[in-house]
């Protein structure tokens, strides 16, 4: 068995706490991983991991051991690395996740400009509303909507969206600019993904929360179909404000009750810390983030 392969296994089963997640992040199958785990112990002569049927936790033997493995295979990338250019040239493969919608509409142009302008690197891009764990994906960077949670990672903000409620200028002419949060159930509003046709849309003013009585004769399954449902005149929309900049900008919608909004939502790239960070991650951060601050201006 290489050694430093089943170094890379330990530690991947140790950081993730099982063999399914570790299999998972190394994209090798679960039977695999465990047999490899099995085969190390072994060779040791001493058990690394005490198994349960819910958990598994690492031993005092295995506590030690993997801080080790940690250090061998940071040097042995760090080698590597050094030998591939890394450090000295930004070229290379970054992986990249963002919701849907900001994605598509800000950060895919940028990242058109980025890969012309860096032939050597290369990028996996990954655009879904789901939160993809970072570790057990190898994802490099993350772009991340609303309150963090606590983590090891670095997180720089880069804007504010806010959740605004809007509709088409025919629309509000036909039917009027609604005033109070009151007025909302005599308007066609658009929802989002609601089996159940949400008969609520939930507002502040004051730091004190508000509920408004809708009327929904539409529902979609995308915040995107809801922004185009509005643009053709079927009612009032409510979405990130991201995801109605261009149309704003186009005058082809317009946002109401603007003082009922809640409060606008960070918006971070998140990534892990480096010791030394690799050139093409700190490329693409000096890159992305002044342009894409300047997209996340909050109108």
């Amino acid at each position: 068995m290489d050694r430093l392969e089943a170094m890379s296994v330990i530690v991947a089963v140790a950081e993730t706490g099982s063999i399914s997640a570790a299999s998972r992040r190394l994209k090798s199958p679960v039977a695999t991983v465990s047999r490899k785990v099995a085969e190390f112990e072994s060779r040791l002569k001493a058990q690394l991991f005490q198994r349960t049927s819910r958990q598994i936790t690492l031993t005092d033997a295995g506590r030690s051991y993997i801080e080790a493995c940690k250090r061998i295979i940071d040097q042995a990338d760090e080698a590597e690395q050094e030998v591939s250019g890394e450090y000295r040239m930004p070229k290379g493969e970054l992986a990249v996740t963002a919701p849907w919608g900001l994605g598509h509409t800000h950060l895919l142009p940028q990242v058109v400009e980025f890969l012309e302008a860096y032939p050597d690197i290369s990028l996996r891009l990954t655009l879904t509303d789901d939160v993809i764990n970072m570790v057990d994906e190898n994802i490099d960077i993350a772009i991340r909507v609303g309150t963090l949670p606590n983590s090891s990672m670095i997180a720089t903000r880069i804007g504010s969206t806010r959740v605004v409620v809007c509709g088409s200028p025919s629309y509000l002419k036909a039917h009027g600019w609604p005033k109070q949060l009151s007025e909302l159930k005599n308007y066609n509003c658009i929802t989002i993904d609601d089996h159940s046709v949400p008969a609520l849309w939930r507002f502040e003013r004051g730091n004190r929360a508000r509920v408004a009585p809708i009327r929904s004769r539409l529902c979609v399954n995308t915040s995107e179909a809801a922004v185009l449902a509005a643009i053709e005149g079927a009612g009032l929309a409510r979405v990130m404000s991201y995801k109605m900049d261009a149309a704003m900008h186009a005058g082809k919608l317009a946002i109401v009750l603007e003082e009922f909004e809640p409060k606008a939502l960070p918006v971070h790239l998140l990534y892990a810390p480096h010791k030394p960070m690799p050139l093409k991650l700190r490329t693409f951060l000096n890159w992305m983030t002044p342009r894409l601050k300047e997209r996340l201006i909050l109108p």
